[in-house]
């Protein structure tokens, strides 16, 4: 029974899961043990894993079962394609970070709230800078890290659906 699961499962989705909910899992451990405040492009770089995560499930479940394995090849493009995008998003906030490009208004500095605003008490809010880097490991911020796993994780959904090709 186990070579016949082994013979069908793509390991492909069983990775993409693993790396999808580690970096979520991380992003919020930095957030909530950390206190580490994600900025509003931080907080949309999540979206892309929030997508990923149940389709990479769904998919193993499904390449466990030996059927399909057509809807899964496709399901890992898709996941490839949700992380290529994140790539993006995490290529555009690094950029935002070195100065190479400006970030949106909201959270770059350009805005500014005032203090007449209709809003409430926003004199105790904290306003994270999209510009603003909070925290570097080996010269890559976590929009830098979400680049590169982002890429990483794309290139395994695409070799997974590749592979699921061959005979």
């Amino acid at each position: 029974m186990a070579d016949e699961i082994g013979k069908f499962s793509s390991p492909a989705a069983l990775i993409i899961l693993a790396i999808t909910l580690a970096t979520i899992a991380g992003a919020w451990a930095f957030q909530l043990i950390g206190g580490y405040i994600p900025c509003p492009l931080c907080l949309q770089q999540r979206w892309p894993y929030y997508a990923v995560i149940p389709l990479a499930f769904i998919l193993f479940m499904f390449s466990r079962t030996g059927g399909a394995m057509g809807l899964v090849r496709v399901g890992l493009v898709i996941c490839g394609l949700i992380m290529l995008v994140s790539a993006g998003m995490g290529g555009h906030h690094s950029g935002v970070e070195w100065g190479w490009w400006a970030g949106p208004t909201e959270c770059s500095g350009g805005a500014g709230l005032s203090k007449d605003s209709v809003l409430p008490d926003l004199s105790n809010m904290t306003i994270v800078r999209c510009d603003e880097v909070q925290w570097r490991f080996m010269g890559l911020s976590f929009a830098g890290w979400n680049f590169v796993i982002s890429l990483f994780t794309a290139f395994v959904a695409f070799r997974g659906a590749r592979r699921l090709l061959q005979p």
